[in-house]
Order: C-alpha cells, then sequence, then structure tokens
C-alpha cells in the first residue's frame, strides 16, 4: 500500500471529527453541569450531530460517553502533568510548576475548562462501575507519573508513590478552589507548598 491509499479518506476523516467533537462535547457538559444532567440529546446538541450518530458511535450511551470523556480529560491532565514535571530536574521545581500550568490552562479556559475525572466519578461513585474504574485508572496514571519523577531524584518508591499521591490530591483540590472561585491564588499556593514538601522529603 503506498502512503496515498494509507491516507484517511474524506469520509473516514469526517467520522473521526465527528466522534471527537461528541467526546468534547460530553467531557464539556460534564464539567458544566454533572453526569445526571448530561443527556444524550444535550450532548448531540454541543456536538452539532444527531442523536442517531451519538448512538453510531457510542452504542453504549451516556456512560459509554461518560467513560470516553473521562479518558480524554485524564489525557488531557497527564500531558499537562507531563509538562510541568518535565520543566525542571528538580523534582520541587517541576512540582510547583504543574501546579502553575494547570493555572494557566484554566485562567485560558476562563475556569472552564477543569478536568472532568474527578467531579464525574464523586457524582457516580458506586452506582455506575464503568465511570468509578476510569477514574481509578486515571488517578493512578497520573500518581505514576509524579512517582516516577519523585524516584529519579533518589526517593525511595514506597515514599515517592505515597507522596505522589499527596501531590494528586492537592492539585486536584486547588484546581476545584480555583475553578469555584475564579481565582488561582488556590494553585499559585499549592505550588508553593508542594515544592517545600519534596524538598523537605528524605533521600535514600
Amino acid at each position: 500500500m503506498n502512503a496515498r491509499e494509507s491516507r484517511p479518506r474524506p469520509a473516514e476523516r469526517s467520522e473521526a471529527d465527528t466522534r471527537r467533537r461528541i467526546i468534547l462535547a460530553t467531557a464539556g457538559l460534564l464539567q458544566q453541569q454533572g453526569y445526571e444532567s448530561t443527556s444524550v440529546k444535550s450532548i448531540a446538541a454541543a456536538a452539532a450531530a444527531s442523536p442517531s450518530s451519538v448512538y453510531h458511535f457510542f452504542p453504549g450511551g451516556k456512560q459509554q460517553l461518560a467513560i470516553e470523556a473521562m479518558r480524554h480529560g485524564a489525557q488531557e491532565f497527564a500531558e499537562l502533568l507531563t509538562e510541568g514535571l518535565s520543566s525542571s530536574a528538580d523534582p520541587a521545581e517541576a512540582t510547583a510548576a504543574c501546579a502553575l500550568i494547570i493555572a494557566d490552562s484554566l485562567k485560558q479556559s476562563e475556569w472552564a475548562d477543569g478536568c472532568p475525572v474527578a467531579v464525574t466519578a464523586l457524582e457516580t461513585v458506586g452506582r455506575v462501575p464503568g465511570l468509578q474504574e476510569a477514574a481509578i485508572q486515571a488517578l493512578t496514571h497520573w500518581q505514576g507519573l509524579v512517582t516516577a519523577k519523585l524516584e529519579s531524584s533518589g526517593i525511595a518508591p514506597s515514599a515517592a508513590r505515597s507522596l505522589a499521591g499527596t501531590v494528586i490530591s492537592t492539585l486536584e483540590g486547588a484546581e476545584l478552589l480555583s475553578r469555584v472561585t475564579a481565582d488561582d491564588t488556590p494553585l499559585q499556593d499549592a505550588a508553593v507548598h508542594l515544592a517545600q514538601l519534596v524538598r523537605a522529603s528524605p533521600r535514600s
């Protein structure tokens, strides 16, 4: 197969674009109004698609859509973390950078584009197993990214994993506070205190 033949056809590109629009619309609605208040009809309207198109790509309906939206949000948050963690060889500075990058991202979106993972998981915990599992996978992945950075600085694996959990908890909480208040102060404060915490951690 030559390069020209391997390129996606216009119809394939159109389908991929429609699918992505639906996922992005779902993520946005989950952030703004939560799982229970979001319907397939409202997702279709936000994505400029028909309800039949939504079910074509996501036959599992709202639950499948929410899982895909959470995965999308989890990947975006992971990319922010990766950007911050790779910004400095110093793990304290890198951890602080994560909070500052999240703050910049929120401000650019006018406080609208927070990660849908935690909000959706809390609303549906114990009632929608697929969403809970998607949230667990996201949190585990994020914690793993931070753990690897901390271990690279000489912090023992068990201590690094525990500290990484605190980092993720702090970032998630500070992001929520910043969105609610439309003020990046909680994330700015988190940057300062997380850097202090990482610097104080004993090295093996």
